[in-house]
């Protein structure tokens, strides 16, 4: 097989995804199965971080809704990120890969605080590192903390790990005839009001020129294909 054609990437996981079938919770076969894919990309070389998010435990906007505190809200889907990374961490630990979880706040008995220097060194020396706690900020998603991670460790690249094979003009769930795009710029995302990222996020890999490829990471073998080079997905970059 071809050579990677990424030395470092940022993959980013909503907690959507790792709810699998479930209403709520974590799904272990998911996050087993998406081990697995982290795994296959690991060995053929790619320095991996990963960013989780935590809807699957618990949304903040959500929360804000039924009368919480916003702030408070936030920080409680934070706490629900870390979850997930220890859920992703344990998996990717039983296929013998050493995994940090490195968290934006710090619960020191349990994981690592986040220090980027340290973040990079693990990545160097081949240990994949699971992102949490957002940014450590309120008012901030996940998106954001991908493409601030992204930026920090030096990542080619995001990859947006979805349910669906990449960007749609419009839901392909609800819509049969929605039509999807193999690349599009940052101010395509902004100008059609794509659900891809939100606008900060978008912004940011604009700014600091971070291509994004959103795929189907639960068909096998789709995250290995796109590092070598395969046509999969939808490729967000400048034009």
């Amino acid at each position: 097989m071809s050579r990677i054609i990424y030395k470092r990437a940022l993959l980013k996981l909503s907690g959507d995804i790792l709810k699998g079938g479930e209403a709520n919770g974590i799904d272990f076969k998911v996050v087993s199965r998406i081990a697995e894919e982290i795994a296959e990309a690991h060995k053929d070389g790619l320095q991996i971080g990963v960013v989780v998010g935590g809807g699957n435990l618990f949304r903040g906007i959500d929360a804000e809704k039924a009368g919480y505190d916003r702030i408070t809200a936030d920080n409680m889907g934070m706490l629900s990120t870390v979850i997930n990374a220890m859920a992703m961490q344990s998996m990717l630990e039983k296929l013998d890969i050493e995994t940090r979880v490195m968290s934006a706040i710090q619960i020191t008995e349990l994981v690592e605080p986040f220090i980027r220097r340290r973040a990079i060194r693990h990545v160097e020396k081949g240990r994949i590192v699971v992102f949490a706690a957002g940014t450590g900020n309120p008012l901030f998603t996940t998106d954001t903390a991908a493409a601030l991670r992204a930026s920090q460790i030096g990542a080619e690249v995001i990859l947006k790990g979805t349910k669906v094979s990449g960007i749609y003009d419009r839901d392909p769930a609800l819509y049969r005839d929605a039509i999807k795009f193999d690349e599009l710029t940052y101010m395509e995302i902004i100008r059609r009001g794509l659900r891809v990222m939100d606008l900060t996020a978008i912004t940011f890999c604009r700014d600091f020129n971070v291509p994004i490829v959103v795929f189907n990471i639960l068909e096998h073998g789709n995250l290995r294909r796109i590092l070598h080079g395969g046509a999969i997905g939808t490729k967000v970059k400048e034009s």
